[in-house]
């Protein structure tokens, strides 16, 4: 039997060679790696340190990867700042600072309350104007009881019902806010004449969350048998 040359191929003719040789890949040859590109096709990793990071594109155009992120500054600026969570519209908390104080003396304060206390008055009122300020305040801010509230408030500018609608719109505002918590200044006479007084006090509310708002008061203070609470600005 004739035997094949030694080192030929073997096997069926129409099979390949059985000689040394380096198997591609499937599917075709290997096509070098795109620059910057990871092993195996992947995405490249971060850039080196100090490399410009990619800027979204101008006017609306298509961003590069990391799109959203605050973009680095140009050379020898400072580094531009995240913007904080939205603060609350301070007038807001202002509004229910005050609300209970804007309508709760009815009509007929002030100058128009001296002129009628003298007949209408008859209960033992304040020592002293600053004392019928801190105990209004007290009695609606802290106490949060409309009828001894209206215990410190003249004749002609007392409401009683409306004093309770108010106090009641506070305790829903301290509700609201995260258990609102209110405090003042020491109130202080500003201008005394005779029988009447100016007092003014800042009134800060502060939420659990705190969020902090404050507002500037006057009182208008009137004598008969005592001190009363008759206008508030």
């Amino acid at each position: 039997m004739t035997q094949p040359p030694h080192g030929g191929a073997t096997g069926s003719p129409s099979g390949p060679p059985s000689g040394d040789h380096t198997a591609g890949p499937p599917g075709g040859p290997v096509s070098p790696a795109p620059p910057g590109a990871g092993p195996f096709g992947s995405p490249a990793g971060p850039a080196p340190f100090g490399s410009p990071a990619p800027q979204p594109g101008l006017f609306g155009g298509p961003a590069g990867p990391g799109a959203g992120a605050i973009p680095p500054p140009p050379p020898g600026y400072p580094p531009y700042h995240a913007p904080g969570a939205p603060k609350q519209r301070r007038g807001v908390l202002v509004a229910s600072l005050v609300a209970v104080l804007a309508l709760l003396l009815c009509g007929g304060g002030g100058a128009a309350a001296f002129f009628t206390l003298r007949s209408t008055e008859n209960g033992e009122g304040a020592t002293e104007p600053t004392v019928a300020v801190e105990n209004f305040l007290t009695a609606v801010y802290r106490e949060r009881d409309a009828r001894k509230a209206a215990g410190y408030v003249c004749a002609a500018a007392r409401d009683d019902r409306k004093i309770t609608a108010k106090v009641t719109e506070l305790k829903r505002y301290a509700e609201q806010y995260s258990d609102a918590r209110f405090r003042w200044t020491g109130p202080k006479v500003d201008n005394q004449t005779g029988d009447r007084a100016t007092v003014t006090t800042r009134v800060t509310m502060t939420t659990s969350d705190e969020k902090v708002a404050d507002q500037d008061l006057r009182f208008t203070v009137v004598q008969k048998t005592g001190w009363w609470v008759c206008e508030i600005a």
